[in-house]
């Protein structure tokens, strides 16, 4: 991942600075400018003291005094406008500096899940990004505060190393995105198991490829995500609006580690609802132990 260099001033005064000079040159005072410009002499006032906008009205009726463009004035409203906005957002970034440190940054930049940026404040910007929120508290009201269970059900407040979980779950919906998965199709979905469980008899060369592509022919999306060190987590299912979800990593012990841990992930699909979140070998709020004890037999079975 590179970073995008963008330019921003440090600073962009209002467009009714530019106003005040040309009303200037034009030797005009702002109660005849108002005149003759049609608008009320508070009005232009307001703008020339920065504490009112130009609006595309204005602008236009402007040109016919100032004989300068009304997209001129636009454009000059527009990057004042955008200026406050970032002043503001930069504000927002300092606020979530001490959530940002929460997370394994260095490791993150690492991996490529980040672009190499160097300031926290950078980083803070970038990791907002990563997650696609505008504010910490919306990651907060997400993963802890259960705001939109539609999406995310559980909460993740009392788990041991949560954010750095966060962190590996978002970065497999990110790799779920690249992905292009036909309608989910339960049927296919379990005549795929016996092509599975041959694969982890035989386990071909690139084999990782060849199940996400024959899960893909049935409209399920399997991702092999990077452990993050801090992250106890081994896998994960979850429903992305009508496509089930599998993430796995490479944290197992063998072979058969892996292929218990991905079978017991497609009985979470098979047997349990599309509302349900399954994150392993992790404790998190609402945990089913009932259907972890059903997926784990489920398994069982086609490992044997």
């Amino acid at each position: 991942m590179t970073k995008q260099n963008r330019y921003f001033p440090q600073t962009v005064p209002h467009p009714g600075e530019t106003l005040k000079e040309k009303l200037a040159e034009m030797v005009m005072g702002p109660k005849e400018f108002a005149l003759r410009t049609g608008k009320p002499e508070k009005t232009i006032i307001a703008v020339i003291n920065g504490d009112s906008s130009i609006t595309p009205d204005m602008a236009v009726q402007f040109e016919s005094v100032t004989r300068i463009p009304a997209n001129f004035w636009m454009n000059h409203q527009r990057s004042y406008d955008e200026f406050i906005a970032r002043k503001k957002r930069q504000a927002v970034i300092q606020e979530a500096v001490g959530w940002a440190k929460q997370f394994p940054l260095a490791e993150m930049i690492r991996k490529g899940w980040l672009p190499p940026v160097t300031t926290i404040q950078e980083k803070t910007t970038e990791m907002l990004t990563f997650f696609g929120f505008s504010t910490h508290t919306a990651w907060e009201d997400y993963y802890f505060n259960q705001q939109l269970k539609v999406a995310f059900r559980i909460s993740l407040a009392q788990t041991i190393e949560s954010y750095a979980i966060s962190a590996w779950l978002r970065k497999g919906e990110l790799q779920a995105m690249e992905l292009a998965a036909k309608s989910y199709s339960e049927k296919k979905f379990k005549e795929a198991l016996p092509v599975l469980k041959a694969m982890k008899e035989n386990n071909p060369c690139g084999f990782l490829d060849q199940l996400r592509d024959i899960c893909l022919e049935a409209g399920v999306k399997v991702v092999h995500t990077s452990r993050i060190n801090k992250a106890p987590i081994s896998g994960s299912t979850r429903w992305i609006n009508d496509t089930p979800f599998i993430q796995l990593t490479e944290q197992y012990k063998d072979n058969n580690d892996f292929w218990f841990t991905f079978f017991h992930e497609a009985g979470h699909i098979l047997l349990h609802g599309k509302k349900d979140i399954f994150l392993e070998k992790v404790e998190y709020s609402d945990k089913d132990l009932i259907k972890e004890k059903e997926a784990d037999e489920f398994a069982t079975k086609w490992m044997s």
